[in-house]
């Protein structure tokens, strides 16, 4: 666990901790990138960020936040799924960003959990672990029930099934969006008829399915590209396509850019940046 300040903001952004799973509880004013996306706090958010997600804080704020940061031998959510109920929510969630915002009411106890975190490894007592372990769930439960408020406009009361088949669906997708490219593939996971699940996540007003696999896919094109040195034609293989003009014209349809040109584009603005 460290403070967000401007003694940890660099070694926050580096690679010694890509490989943890990540929380963030940030006051107002701050900017964070994730992937390829900027997302700005005007009262203070909580977010969650998996191994894969690339991280940046632009801008901490005046106040100091907090950075936990974690291994799924310490706490893994798809074992504990039913404790927690936030995977495919909070993390492993393709259309949202899992960033809460925490309202003035509940920002009381969010800051509770966090201060008895930090005092606890201050303890070192022989269950600290434990109550690490303890404190860190009840963020995942009080941000899942807060998430579901602020991106689902309060309909779950009436559709708990729906939301469960959506965090179903999520789940899949992470794990098998490289091999399986159609909404048939998962409603057969699922044993529904795909009509089915267009409708579940048509009710709660999510994009449809094919939208939800297609922007999990170009999403790891776009990590791959500009994060690694393989070719486009490497990259359409890595995510199941063995006709890369295929792929590309995807890519294109998606992004308005071929894979080469958002390669190009997206590696020049961020050497332009570096050198600023």
């Amino acid at each position: 666990m460290l403070r967000i300040d401007n003694d940890s903001v660099d070694i926050i952004n580096s690679e010694t901790y890509k490989s943890y799973i990540k929380v963030l509880y940030l006051p107002s004013g701050c900017e964070i990138k994730v992937d390829f996306s900027l997302y700005t706090t005007s009262s203070p958010s909580l977010f969650f960020i998996s191994p894969n997600q690339i991280l940046s804080i632009n801008k901490h704020g005046d106040e100091s936040g907090y950075f936990i940061f974690y291994n799924m031998d310490f706490y893994c959510i798809q074992i504990h799924d039913e404790e927690v109920a936030c995977d495919g929510l909070l993390f492993n969630n393709i259309h949202n960003m899992p960033m809460t915002v925490v309202p003035k009411q509940e920002s009381a106890f969010i800051d509770y959990l966090f201060v008895q975190m930090e005092d606890e490894f201050i303890l070192k007592d022989s269950s600290q672990e434990e109550m690490i372990r303890t404190y860190l769930k009840q963020i995942f439960i009080k941000s899942t029930r807060l998430w579901k408020l602020q991106h689902l406009d309060g309909v779950l009361a009436q559709q708990h099934n729906d939301l469960e088949c959506f965090r179903k669906f999520t789940q899949l997708v992470e794990a098998n969006y490289k091999a399986k490219h159609t909404v048939a593939d998962y409603a057969d996971l699922l044993a529904m008829a795909p009509k089915t699940l267009t409708h579940k996540l048509k009710r709660m007003n999510l994009p449809q399915p094919n939208e939800i696999i297609k922007s999990r896919i170009i999403l790891e094109a776009k990590r791959l590209l500009v994060h690694t040195s393989k070719s486009v034609k490497e990259v359409a293989y890595d995510l199941g396509y063995e006709d890369p003009a295929y792929f590309s014209r995807l890519f294109f349809i998606k992004t308005n850019e071929t894979p080469f040109g958002f390669k190009n584009k997206y590696l020049s603005l961020q050497n332009s940046e570096e050198e600023m």
